[in-house]
């Protein structure tokens, strides 16, 4: 642990908080009258620890100040119980500290009370980590300072650090709730002082056996670690000095990973603490940028590097203005992690953003706060908004460029197709093809650092809906998902409006241009409202034509047509039924029908053809599956090895009035169990229903729908 946190750990009186307060902080006359106020509101006031209730708010006021030596930060710091713990309420604070202190303060307690709404409570059986990610997207959603939610991760710093107080259910929701939403942001903020201590103290509550294992790994190596760092520091030195580098104008420090750190790369890679490879790292600070690399070039020439582990990030920054060379070097038979910074990069990588405000650097690399504003608008969706976040705060950069040399950092594991909604919006959505390093190649192709990318558009929108899963970043995952449901809803209005029109072509050219509708959209979707739509269009031709419209539209009624698993309703006579070759559609897909004469011709809703058509105004019908339409899925289960299971099985599954689309039969040597995979096909839309029924029968091993290839 940082020894000033350490130090923060250790004190629990108000004495103590104070001296800290004034050797880490200039204190001003301001924060003088805010500390004796903060005494004087909190009075009487204690923790679950003991100590008096203003201790918290003067070490949570020193760890701010430790990262920003801003008055107003601290101020904020200070007060930043007051409203929601004591009397005064925020006038007061505007009144007394002006408009800024008390503008942050208000932030803060905003946080706490969309806090106390969405997150469950600590003796409730509802999943933590479902109303903790809403927590962080609201958090995220309603911070328009930046500076409140370092003020925030000092406060929960500094409640971590004496969790141990609570009681043991309390510990385990309050460390769950720091891993999930705040050491995420203190990632994306660039505090790596505060994500590494927070990340170790929620470890220590979630996974303590996990904790003690590598902290008595580390404790029992620490001498031999120790001696290995400094043989490796003292090859370096002399390597360095003997090319012309003064020593005393560098820094060398050896680190041991944090334990969550350790152990997050022993459950990714499936090893054990002594394999973790770089484990044993050392930190070079020099002067110049250019220093970094001609330091990397004598380490290099010296040490052999594994080349695959090398990464610059001093010419292609991090987007929260994180800048260091990281390289691998074999040194007397160990590996070594090095890590090669300027002085004011390292102030950036261990501050983060808060080193702007403190060293007023003016640094090259501000850092881009974009993310922010970006979860605004995340999903609803628990698990989706997981997987965004978890993909977007924690993935590994790649760095690729434009033919005009311009760089973006993507997520490992990214396309071109993630590149070209990374330049724009436009250019994602009207991309048709790509060029990587000159070659033509599909805009799924996954991109590697240094890749050169260029992308051919298009001048029109082109909505790839089975594509969602098949991207990396959020970014182009909702931009897909947002053109496809604009898509959806335009093809559901001009099909509404094809079938009106369709309808009352008998009578008239273009009924929904006579007679104004709303909620076209609905039409193909609803029958009921299809039949309410008409006979309201109806009434409003008779209001203006009289008897004659009358007697027409009576004897123009909607009749239903049958054709295996389609139904049409129409007042054509319809007599037959085709699918088109261009798109497929199958069984439960979302589907359109037009009228070619007395046949109705079937296709994808989402089908380009389709959509040609649509626009170009072709006669529809309303359309839609029966309601014994089958759906699609698919099983691995596991039958013992006993004469005539499968048959018991199948014989089973017959009574649903399914049909079995397939079945590959194979065993494991020597076990006695025989693995299925079966399709089949049943009149049941409820997958964990379809399951259930499955599983009274045999063991299933997997088990998943067949979706829809245009929506998956």
């Amino acid at each position: 642990m940082d020894p000033f946190i350490e130090k923060i750990e250790s004190i629990n009186t108000l004495d103590d908080a104070i001296h800290l307060l004034y050797s880490e902080a200039k204190i001003t006359p301001k924060l003088q009258d805010i500390i004796d106020f903060v005494i004087e509101a909190h009075k009487g006031q204690y923790r679950k620890s003991g100590e008096p209730y203003s201790v918290h708010p003067i070490l949570v006021a020193s760890i701010a100040s430790h990262f920003s030596k801003e008055e107003n930060v601290i101020a904020t710091a200070l007060l930043h119980d007051v409203v929601e713990d004591t009397k005064y309420d925020i006038n007061f604070i505007r009144s007394n500290w002006g408009d800024e202190v008390a503008h942050m303060v208000d932030g803060l307690t905003k946080i706490d009370e969309i806090r106390e709404h969405e997150l469950a409570p600590s003796d409730s059986d509802k999943k933590l980590i479902a109303s903790a990610l809403t927590f962080r997207k609201m958090l995220i959603a309603s911070i328009d300072d930046v500076r409140v939610l370092v003020v925030k991760l000092c406060d929960r710093l500094h409640n971590m650090l004496t969790l141990d107080a609570l009681p043991h259910k309390k510990q385990l929701r309050i460390a769950e709730e720091t891993l999930v939403v705040y050491v995420p942001i203190a990632h994306r903020l660039g505090i790596s002082t505060i994500k590494n201590t927070l990340e170790d103290l929620a470890f220590f509550y979630i996974y303590p056996q996990e904790y003690k294992k590598i902290d008595e790994f580390i404790q029992e190596h620490q001498h031999a670690i120790q001696l290995t760092f400094n043989k490796f520091i003292s090859s370096t030195k002399k390597l360095l000095e003997k090319n012309g580098y003064d020593l005393s104008k560098i820094q060398i420090n050896s680190r041991i990973k944090h334990h969550y750190s350790i152990y997050l790369k022993m459950q990714r890679k499936g090893v054990s603490i002594d394999e973790v490879l770089d484990l044993l790292a050392i930190r070079i600070l020099v002067e110049e940028d250019i220093d970094c690399y001609k330091v990397l070039g004598f380490l290099h020439l010296e040490y052999k590097p594994l080349i695959s582990r090398f990464k610059d990030y001093v010419s292609t920054p991090k987007e929260n203005g994180y800048q260091t060379i990281h390289t691998t070097v074999f040194y007397n038979s160990k590996i070594y992690e090095v890590q090669i910074r300027t002085f004011e990069m390292n102030k950036i990588a261990e501050y983060g953003i808060a080193a702007h405000w403190m060293y007023k650097s003016g640094a090259k690399h501000q850092p881009n706060l974009n993310w922010l504003k970006s979860l605004e608008y995340s999903t609803e969706n628990i698990e989706e908004f997981y997987q965004d976040t978890k993909d977007d705060l924690f993935s590994e950069d790649i760095v690729v460029y434009s033919p005009h040399g311009d760089t973006f950092n993507l997520p490992r594991g990214s396309t071109a197709l993630d590149y070209a909604y990374a330049v724009h919006t436009d250019v994602g959505r009207n991309a048709v093809e790509c060029h990587i390093n000159k070659v033509k190649k599909p805009l799924l192709t996954e991109l590697k650092s240094s890749d050169i990318v260029s992308i051919k558009t298009v001048d029109y929108a082109i909505p790839r809906c089975s594509w969602t899963d098949l991207v990396k970043t959020t970014r182009a995952k909702k931009q897909i998902k947002f053109l496809c449901s604009q898509r959806l809803r335009e093809i559901d209005e001009l099909a509404g409006r094809n079938i009106l029109n369709t309808l009352f072509s008998k009578y008239f050219d273009n009924i929904t241009s006579l007679v104004k509708t709303e909620s076209l959209q609905k039409v193909p979707q609803n029958l009921d409202y299809f039949k309410h739509l008409k006979h309201e269009i109806e009434k409003k031709v008779i209001e203006k034509q009289g008897f004659v419209a009358r007697f027409k539209m009576y004897t123009s009624k909607i009749k239903k047509f049958k054709f295996d698993n389609i139904l049409i309703y129409s007042n054509f006579s319809i007599n037959s039924v085709s699918f088109d070759h261009c798109c497929h559609p199958k069984f439960a897909d979302e589907i359109v029908a037009f009228r070619e004469g007395n046949k109705a011709v079937i296709h994808h809703k989402m089908c380009d053809k389709a959509y040609k058509k649509l626009m170009s105004n072709d006669e529809m019908l309303f359309c839609k599956w029966t309601k014994d339409t089958l759906y699609h899925y698919k099983m691995v289960v596991s039958l013992p090895n006993t004469k005539g299971e499968l048959a018991r099985l199948l014989m089973y599954m017959s009574q649903f009035e399914g049909y079995i689309l397939s079945v590959d039969y194979g065993r494991e040597k020597h076990s006695y169990r025989q693995y299925c995979d079966i399709e089949f096909e049943v009149n049941k839309s409820n997958i964990e229903e379809v399951r259930k029924l499955i599983e009274k029968k045999a063991k299933v091993i997997e088990f998943f729908s067949k979706k829809d290839a245009y929506n998956k």
